[in-house]
């Protein structure tokens, strides 16, 4: 499985290269791609045994061992499909299979009709989330949130193709992936109000603390995939990062460690185009962000992040061939962060109205919504109970962070260390009888 480029002409809507344009097809009819003279069935000679002190990584064999069986070369499993992979168009009419950028090593089954009505149930009731969260910014009853509104396809995918036993590693964005993997909003919600760090049992749901250090969750996802190998279990684990968490350090020393120590990481990049303010084109020269990932030695995928249909296919089969064969690969999902970065950024400095109002026209919600109506799957009575169910997780969250805690300041001591230390007992006695004597004046 590998990413994927969009088509070679799709520009902003000033008319100027997108910061999510991609180079054209590298597959061309006109030739192989580099280094992939030999058939698929042949011993390739960049994978057979080498001289003492010179062997390639057990990896690179596994991957020629996989690309055989689908008939291609390694290249062509590693590195992206033809085009980005897209299965609804934007008036939410299904794309010809021919169309969708699938090709051998490459083909995305469509999910079944149940599994899409929950997907978009899940995406009406994250959309309300993250409006509802926005407003109790504005009313000061939240101090921060990082809103996903016009990325919620990538956060529910996320969720659905995960099973039971496998781990999520989230970012400070991905609340909608959180609450949709089965945390309640209130338990998310209390980090963004500033009560605790994380407000839900990390163990209990198999998701991490949302990650506010850029970048981090990727290293520490790649340790809970190691571990659960070296243990014989059955897991993947889902690292998720923005395009500007690319850049960093970790990203590097996640995917490397990941690909020559052979662990199931799905590497999930929601590339919406900026890091903060700084345009993908200011980050990478790269054709797109999942081409990196033939560099590591594994496989990438580039996926329309706002095709609720094709995110949900090309995680699923990612989260089964890291199962399956337990190697890591990277997933890029182009889309768009609607709305400003958090509260406290004025996206107006580095956007123009414009721009936002063509992702609008790419809704993911509004083109889930047309593709299930034309289908029959949804109707007036479906939508009816969908809309109930969102309004109920709005009314709930308005009424817990409305209403003020009550807070324990010794309760800052309680989960620095699993057991307290004879500073952390001193220090939280100090403070208990500073309390005490401050109630009896």
């Amino acid at each position: 499985m590998t990413p994927g480029t969009a088509p070679a002409d799709e520009t902003t809507p000033t008319g100027e290269a997108s910061s999510h344009a991609q180079q054209p097809d590298q597959a061309a009819d006109d030739g192989p791609r580099a280094g992939a003279g030999s058939t698929s069935t042949d011993v390739d000679p960049r994978f057979a045994p080498e001289v003492p002190g010179h062997e390639k990584a057990e990896q690179a064999t596994h991957i020629w061992e996989t690309s055989r069986r689908f008939g291609i070369t390694p290249e062509q499993y590693m590195l992206p499909a033809g085009q980005q992979i897209r299965m609804l168009a934007p008036d939410g009419t299904l794309i010809p299979e021919d169309q969708q950028g699938t090709s051998p090593g490459h083909e995305y089954p469509l999910p079944e009709d149940e599994a899409l009505l929950a997907a978009y149930e899940a995406l009406v009731v994250g959309r309300r989330i993250n409006d509802q969260n926005y407003a109790l910014v504005r009313q000061g009853r939240l101090a921060v949130y990082p809103s996903s509104h016009g990325q919620e396809a990538c956060q529910v995918g996320a969720a659905l193709a995960l099973g039971d036993g496998d781990w999520m590693f989230p970012t400070y964005r991905d609340t909608v992936a959180v609450i949709t993997r089965g945390v309640d909003p209130l338990e998310v919600m209390v980090s963004f109000r500033g009560d605790w760090h994380c407000g839900y049992d990390p163990h209990q749901y198999q998701v991490s603390a949302l990650s506010t250090p850029l970048t981090t969750q990727l290293l520490h996802a790649v340790g809970v995939a190691h571990a659960a190998k070296l243990r014989g279990e059955d897991t993947v684990v889902l690292a998720m990062c923005g395009d500007g968490a690319t850049s960093e350090g970790d990203f590097h020393e996640a995917l490397n460690f990941a690909a020559v120590f052979e662990v199931p990481v799905v590497f999930f990049v929601q590339n919406n185009g900026y890091a903060i303010s700084v345009p993908l084109s200011h980050q990478s020269a790269a054709p797109s962000l999942a081409h990196k990932a033939i560099g590591y030695g594994m496989a990438g995928e580039q996926v329309d992040g706002n095709d609720m249909v094709a995110v949900l296919a090309t995680l699923r089969r990612a989260v089964d061939l890291a199962r399956e064969h337990s190697m890591p690969l990277l997933l890029e999902a182009t889309t768009y962060r609607m709305q400003a970065h958090t509260n406290a950024d004025d996206d107006t400095r580095y956007r123009d109205a414009d721009e936002v109002e063509l992702w609008k026209e790419r809704d993911p919600l509004l083109r889930m919504k047309r593709f299930l109506s034309g289908k029959g799957v949804l109707d007036d009575a479906v939508e009816s109970r969908i809309s109930a169910t969102a309004e109920e997780v709005a009314a709930s969250l308005r009424q817990a962070m409305t209403t003020e805690p009550a807070m324990d300041p010794l309760e800052i001591f309680d989960h620095v260390y699993s057991a307290p230390t004879a500073q952390l007992r001193e220090q939280r006695a100090q403070l208990a009888d500073e309390l005490e004597r401050s109630q009896e004046d």
